[in-house]
């Protein structure tokens, strides 16, 4: 079938990737995720488990959220209803994007994908409702290596599309410290990934 186009980012290792995508009248087709694809692409990940969440409200924000350890996941995200800000903070040690955020839209529309690998924290904030968030991670979830930065990091000044009292967020993701606070635990560093 298709190909997919990629598109390198000003964070280190981060990817847009926009598969190819044919529409007519009735609608439209597209191969979403195929291995051989990716793979001659540059991109070689072992998927191992799919994750799809529904936010029912504009205004839901999720994050930053990552896993530690042994656990963290390379992440391949995308939407398939509605729109988000996708947001990413490049959080290993010695990297030369640490810090560093970016966003970007994802939407029904636009089909773009991204890939974000491990090191970075994520998170997105919905532009419309009704929502469907489905990603791909190359390592299961494990509740003891969950953690998280404040989306709400003044060091980080993330621009998110809504003031954030009027954010809905979860009682989790108000408690997570900010980058300055997580550095000391801190155990992601860039090139031992």
């Amino acid at each position: 079938m298709g190909k997919i186009v990629i598109t390198e980012t000003k964070l280190t290792d981060v990817k847009i990737v926009e598969p190819a995508v044919f529409g007519d009248h009735r609608g439209f087709f597209t191969e979403s995720y195929s291995e051989k694809d990716f793979k001659e692409a540059g991109i070689d990940f072992d998927f191992i488990q799919d994750n799809h969440s529904l936010s029912a409200q504009a205004g839901v924000l999720r994050g930053l959220h990552f896993q530690k350890g042994k656990s963290a996941q390379t992440k391949l995200i995308r939407v398939v209803t509605g729109a988000v800000l996708d947001v990413i903070v490049d959080i290993r040690k010695g990297s030369p994007t640490y810090g560093e955020w970016e966003g970007y839209i994802l939407s029904e529309y636009n089909h773009r994908q991204l890939l974000v690998p491990k090191g970075y924290a994520h998170g997105f904030m919905t532009l419309t409702p009704n929502v469907n968030f489905l990603y791909k991670c190359d390592n299961y979830y494990d509740a003891q290596a969950d953690g998280g930065i404040a989306f709400n990091d003044p060091y980080l000044n993330i621009q998110w599309p809504m003031a954030m009292d009027k954010a809905i967020t979860s009682e989790k993701d108000q408690q997570h410290p900010t980058l300055k606070e997580f550095e000391a635990e801190n155990p992601f560093v860039y090139g031992e990934i």
